[in-house]
């Protein structure tokens, strides 16, 4: 550990903590912009892209418990890096399965989405426990925002390039993409990732700001705490016993439902319901997307700025996550408009809206009881990315249903408002929430 003057390794953690989550998003994007070329090579129905598209997130929730506390015991570095490198190699099998007949194509591409899911279980836990660790409290805000814009800028950073490579190459070469992508950022993750005072570039005066600040700095040294908090139910029980984690994890459910249309059948929607060329949809696709990591960039910038400013750490988080939801409710007038530019408007305010309001790994880290930074995080993912299954499966059969996406969007609008009231009587005030020792172990002391 260098003594020297104080440096600035957090911001090369975040940078790459940000182009890995963009990667993430960008592999669950890259269906979403074939799924039109799938509906006719491998012949799927809407409902079963639905499923295709949910396929990802069945795995993916179910890993987040079971993930949280692998991060918790073995470290953000060894149990992260390896879900890249799996993750990476299961992108790679997807565009072999495409070669496959259209019913066991169906049948293999879905479990490979089951098991892409599961490998990326640990990134966004990961994402809040990193950050938890590398940032004092003041600077977690436009941190967490950092990487939670990943979610937006996949969109302008891989549609356009997806739209590309499937016209050109066919959509099977996608995921061939992803795949050598990923091997790449695994080297560069294994190579800068290290824990605060293992760096081996940072310098003393950086960890005694950071831990001055409120930093975990001790996340992945404390070995004792570790083998206090094992992944146990008694533990969920006692997260879950807070009414305001429970408003938080309602509220990410919410928030991530507009996640997970805009990433899934928003390219759909642009095809189907706008008749736009697959070159066409990936560019337009990328407008609302640059749209929403501005505004999750914004939005972690105006908290810190309410903090800083005096106001109480529960109206600094809330208010832009509820001012955020409101304008995300906008997509509703694409219904009205007619023409492409204004829908692309609508849906940009939606999206910069609903990015303003994407401050919930804020709110996980700040909320968080020390020593299960990890598990919280897994858990608060687990029941936001329920909306990872739902969402795809629901708008798949309200368009086979009805043959149009005009109740879709009502449906998502619906739950962005639902956002505000979780975050509102439900959450109250925000704090951190102190690690109840269980009478045993006390008695053990």
């Amino acid at each position: 550990m260098s003594e020297s003057r104080q440096t600035r390794v957090r911001y090369l953690i975040i940078t790459i903590i940000f182009a890995v989550s963009c990667f993430s998003y960008g592999d669950r994007v890259a269906l979403s912009l074939a799924g039109e070329s799938m509906l006719k090579t491998i012949h799927l129905t809407p409902i079963r892209l639905g499923w295709l598209l949910s396929g990802f997130s069945w795995a993916y929730v179910l890993g987040q418990l079971p993930s949280g506390g692998l991060l918790d015991r073995f470290g953000s570095k060894r149990v992260y890096g390896i879900s890249i490198i799996l993750w990476s190699v299961f992108a790679f099998l997807t565009g072999f399965a495409g070669f496959l007949g259209p019913s066991l194509a169906f049948t293999a591409i879905f479990i490979l989405r089951l098991l892409s899911g599961l490998a990326q279980s640990p990134v966004f836990p990961g994402n809040g426990r990193i950050v938890a660790e590398w940032f004092p409290t003041d600077e977690r805000g436009r941190a967490s925002a950092i990487f939670n814009a990943s979610q937006y800028f996949a969109l302008p950073i891989f549609a356009p390039i997806f739209g590309w490579i499937i016209h050109s190459m066919g959509w099977r070469s996608s995921f061939w993409f992803m795949g050598l992508l990923g091997f790449v950022l695994t080297a560069v993750w294994f190579a800068n990732i290290f824990s605060v005072k293992k760096h081996p570039r940072v310098s003393r005066s950086e960890v005694d700001f950071i831990e001055r600040g409120g930093g975990l700095v001790n996340t992945d040294d404390d070995k004792s705490k570790l083998r206090k908090n094992p992944l146990t139910w008694s533990t969920v029980k006692m997260l879950l016993s807070h009414r305001m984690l429970v408003g938080v994890y309602i509220g990410q459910y919410c928030i991530t439902t507009l996640t997970w249309f805009f990433l899934t059948w928003f390219p759909v929607y642009l095809q189907e319901a706008r008749h736009m060329s697959i070159l066409k949809a990936g560019f337009a696709a990328a407008v609302p997307g640059l749209c929403g990591g501005f505004g999750g960039i914004l939005g972690g910038i105006i908290s810190d700025k309410l903090l800083d400013r005096g106001c109480s750490l529960s109206f600094a988080r809330k208010a832009p996550i509820m001012a955020g939801m409101t304008l995300a409710m906008t997509m509703i007038a694409c219904n009205y408009a007619s023409a492409q530019s204004l829908m692309l408007l609508f849906m940009s305010i939606s999206f910069f809206g609903k990015g303003i309001g994407a401050l919930g790994w804020t709110v996980v880290s700040d909320t968080s009881p020390k020593g299960l930074v990890g598990m919280n995080g897994a858990l608060f993912n687990f029941i936001g990315n329920m909306a990872g299954i739902t969402t795809p499966l629901i708008i798949g059969y309200i368009v086979e249903k009805t043959h149009s996406f005009n109740y879709a969007l009502i449906y998502v609008s619906f739950i962005a408002f639902c956002a505000i009231v979780s975050y509102g009587p439900i959450v109250g005030e925000i704090k951190r929430i102190e690690l109840e020792v269980p009478a045993t172990a006390e008695s053990a002391r």
